[in-house]
């Protein structure tokens, strides 16, 4: 055999050795179904951050975040099985226990800890911060949303009637086009979602009307998981939890790198639009609560009214124990959690 057969034979030889050897394993992800309670905007950028940033993947999960349609779908497609884990309002969670005992469905982590229900008014209409102020009014907003269906929580809290003024029904998409219009004296909003609005009416023309500041306290949207997930898989749920609050904490010091992040997901957005609605998010996250007791977690005294609220104002057939809405077992340690100075 001469020079070049030899090393043609010995390269083929080291080649089928290298190919016969087993490849190191690749550590297996899990994957998880997280669904959005709507689209995709700063108000959730922490999520997208910690995918952006690799956390998830870090911590053994492929996660895949879809746009949502409303608090209610989200509770629904976590109790379906339809997703592991959603974002959707505390309110609503309350209620669809109320008329589905024993729902598969719990909150594991408060994203807002604070409800940022706001009904916004024309200032040309008479209307003002006082939401006396809305007597004999319309306002628009859509048939299932939360901060509608929790209007008479806080028309009780004021001791005024429910009926105060006249519901205008219209789609979400809508509600700008109407007062913009003046079809309507107000609509409801989450008051981060209404930069929309005030990009086409200045807020020197609009009074804002924030539930938050009536005396009731109302957590509002949280992440949901399904109870199936808890029982048999709490460690996913532990990472999860663990990657999303690293991302928000990082998020309430510096919000660049988020809106980078959904700025990739949805090149369409407008970064001074999120920039501006994240200033109105970090409001209703951080607060004098979250700031005392830490992201993510509730006061039972005050969840525990909510439910007794909602469960009266709506005359539900059941009320669900605070164990069935909540559960604060899988949150990360609170030194992880507590919130940037």
């Amino acid at each position: 055999m001469n020079r070049r057969q030899f090393l043609a034979t010995l390269s083929g030889s080291a080649l089928s050795a290298a190919y016969s050897r087993p490849l190191l394993a690749q550590p297996r992800l899990t994957p998880v179904k997280f669904t959005l309670d709507f689209r995709v905007t700063s108000q959730t950028s922490p999520f997208f951050l910690a995918l952006a940033k690799g956390y998830y993947k870090e911590a053994g999960l492929d996660v895949s975040i879809d746009v949502g349609s409303g608090s209610v779908a989200s509770i629904t497609r976590v109790a379906s099985g339809a997703y592991d884990l959603g974002l959707g309002d505390i309110s609503s969670l309350v209620e669809f226990h109320a008329q589905n005992v024993g729902a598969p469905v719990q909150a594991i982590y408060q994203y807002y800890n604070r409800a940022p229900f706001v009904i916004i008014g024309r200032k040309d209409r008479g209307i003002t911060t006082d939401f006396a102020s809305l007597k004999g009014k319309r306002v628009a907003a859509a048939a299932v949303e939360s901060t509608r269906r929790c209007w008479p929580m806080v028309a009780r809290q004021l001791g005024i009637s429910p009926d105060l003024f006249q519901w205008a029904t219209t789609d979400f998409s809508a509600r700008d086009n109407v007062m913009v219009r003046g079809d309507v004296d107000a609509a409801t909003y989450f008051h981060d979602s209404a930069v929309s609005l005030f990009a086409r009416m200045p807020l020197e023309r609009l009074s804002v009307l924030e539930y938050a500041k009536t005396g009731l306290s109302l957590y509002g949207n949280a992440v949901l998981a399904s109870r199936k997930l808890i029982a048999e898989k709490p460690e996913v749920i532990r990472a999860f939890l663990a990657a999303s609050n690293r991302a928000l904490v990082e998020t309430l010091i510096d919000p660049a790198p988020a809106l980078a992040a959904i700025k990739a997901r949805e090149p369409i957005i407008d970064l001074d639009v999120e920039r501006q609605r994240w200033d109105i998010t970090r409001r209703y996250l951080l607060t004098d609560e979250s700031r005392a007791n830490g992201l993510g977690g509730v006061r039972t005294g005050v969840l525990q009214r909510q439910i007794d609220e909602v469960v009266e104002v709506f005359d539900l057939p059941a009320k669900p124990s605070l164990e069935q809405i909540f559960d604060d077992r899988l949150l990360p340690a609170a030194d992880q959690r507590k919130v940037p100075a």
